[in-house]
């Protein structure tokens, strides 16, 4: 019964990766089993220390140890047959994978070595004949192997030994050396270590190719939950703007009802007054007409001459020709009302724009590397203003040397961005954006053409430095200026911001390089321009 039990239990000890008896089997902490050397092996050539069975990674490799219990078992399945008892024997029988002895009849037995002379596989007992026989010791025995006849040269009938690097062939001596001579020939085993290597290094490769890939895919899923993000965002926020902006066409349309309806209310009850007036009238000089026929018709003298008096009083003189009631058209109506909602509309249009454009702010502080000697900038990088005072710092090759210039620590290279600067209380400023590249060297021209895109104020006028300054009229003295940058659609925008007004834009700006908030808050100006350029959060306009 027992040998009975060994024999079904036999894959039980079988390596899953040589498929072959344990030799030193280990146990990993998942509790599969494994050759020492194979698992060792296996590891080595991934990046990752996983199960081969279930799969499971390990952060650190795992100590092996000999499993002592299966590694008795699978000593007593690896005896010689004929050490074995005829129960035991029957685990030498040829399993699917293994090479069965040429000569055996009935039962074949496992091929313990095979003969490239006799291109045959010999069981231990007769391979004896090659261990013995002075005529057959001499032939080319190696390690069972199936079709022998693919591994003799089909010209010279010699084993191939040897491996051809030029021509990425197995060749025989004979062929080495009439064939091959010129070329770089080594033994099997050599090319097949260097093969090994090449394949142990292709498969690392495809191996960190298959993790570069998984990664980008969780890259891709990671992107693209962002991106779901921010459309539903952009959605929620344009379907607030255009919500707004659809009440406020509602309620243009409610004033325009109202007042219509308004008018044609006063115009209804002064037509009625006007009716009621003539009709009086009317009524009167009807009578008075009625008492005048009366009389005339009347042959008493005295009655005629003493009524005439009263009837000759002033008749009524209102010329009813030139009074109209005539409504004003409602085309004229209309085109005012539009007019007006034309002004609402457009200011609510700005807000709403505003909001939108609110909602790329980015937090900005200024670097003190790049600042002049002769700035001062608060604690928080958020302040800056113009000194008289020279500060002693290195001049460094970011920071400007002529001109009361800073620009902000945050770069930008992608997408869109926007922020905000106080410069209520100042009679000089210079606001914008600056490429990396832009000179910060002695006497610099702010245009475009030199890397610079801004705003400023001087003299009480307000200038877009572009090539020419552009003088520009605005509606109210700024009290914060925002800016908005569309880095691939090449705009860099300015905004009153409590107006919500557009101030000037910069277009068709072909940016390449990476981009940095610049500000100067101008000269102290004997303390007339001592307030501050101060970097504020943004309230979003909801």
């Amino acid at each position: 019964m027992a040998a009975a039990s060994c024999v079904l239990s036999e894959d039980q000890f079988l390596c899953p990766i040589c498929l072959d008896v344990f030799t030193k089997p280990v146990t990993i902490p998942c509790g599969h089993n494994f050759c020492k050397t194979c698992i060792t092996k296996q590891w080595e050539y991934n990046a990752q220390c996983q199960c081969p069975m279930c799969k499971k990674i390990f952060n650190t490799r795992p100590e092996l140890q000999v499993n002592t219990f299966i590694s008795e078992m699978a000593a007593q399945l690896k005896q010689p047959a004929q050490e074995k008892t005829s129960s035991s024997s029957e685990l030498q029988h040829v399993r699917s994978k293994d090479v069965s002895c040429d000569l055996c009849t009935g039962t074949k037995l496992k091929a313990l070595k095979s003969c490239l002379v006799c291109l045959a596989s010999y069981c231990e007992t007769h391979m004896e004949s090659h261990l013995t026989v002075t005529g057959l010791k001499s032939h080319h025995l190696i390690d069972p192997a199936e079709n022998l006849e693919n591994r003799m040269c089909t010209k010279h009938d010699k084993p191939l030994e040897l491996f051809c690097k030029a021509d990425q062939t197995c060749v025989c001596m004979l062929c080495a050396v009439l064939d091959h001579k010129a070329h770089e020939v080594v033994s099997l085993k050599e090319g097949y270590q260097e093969k090994k290597e090449e394949l142990r290094k292709r498969e690392a490769q495809i191996e960190q190719m298959i993790q570069k890939r998984q990664l980008k895919i969780l890259e891709i899923r990671d992107s693209f939950q962002l991106s779901n993000e921010v459309r539903s965002r952009e959605k929620a926020a344009g379907v607030r703007v255009f919500t707004i902006l659809k009440q406020c066409v509602d309620r243009g349309l409610s004033d325009f009802t109202d007042t219509t309806e308004e008018k044609q209310r006063t115009t209804e009850e002064q037509a009625k007054g006007l009716i009621k007036e003539v009709e009086q009238e009317i009524y009167d000089l009807m009578k008075r007409r009625n008492e005048l026929g009366q009389l005339s018709q009347s042959d008493d003298h005295l009655l005629l001459l003493q009524s005439i008096p009263s009837l000759s009083a002033t008749l009524p003189t209102k010329e009813w020709t030139t009074v109209s009631n005539q409504p004003l058209s409602s085309e004229a109506t209309a085109l005012r009302a539009v007019d007006q909602f034309e002004k609402i509309l457009c200011t609510e249009i700005q807000k709403a724009k505003m909001t939108l454009i609110q909602r790329y702010a980015v937090d900005v502080t200024l670097d003190p590397d790049t600042a002049h000697c002769r700035l001062v900038l608060s604690d928080d990088g958020k302040q800056v203003n113009h000194s008289n005072v020279k500060k002693n710092v290195r001049d460094n090759p970011e920071r400007f040397s002529y001109w009361f210039n800073v620009l902000g620590k945050q770069s930008f290279s992608s997408g869109r961005f926007y922020c905000e600067v106080q410069v209520n209380g100042k009679n000089e400023w210079y606001f914008g954006m600056a490429k990396q590249s832009a000179t910060r060297k002695g006497q610099i021209s702010l245009s475009p053409e030199r890397g610079y895109w801004t705003l400023w104020l001087r003299d009480r006028k307000y200038y877009a430095r572009a090539n020419p300054s552009v003088c520009l009229s605005l509606n109210s003295k700024p009290q914060k200026v925002g800016i908005f940058v569309d880095y691939e659609g090449g705009l860099v925008s300015f905004y009153d911001v409590e107006s919500a007004d557009h101030i000037y834009s910069f277009t068709d700006c072909s940016f390449t390089e990476k981009l940095y908030p610049f500000f100067n808050p101008g000269g102290n100006d004997g303390g007339k321009n001592s307030t501050p350029l101060i970097i504020t959060p943004v309230n979003h306009n909801e």
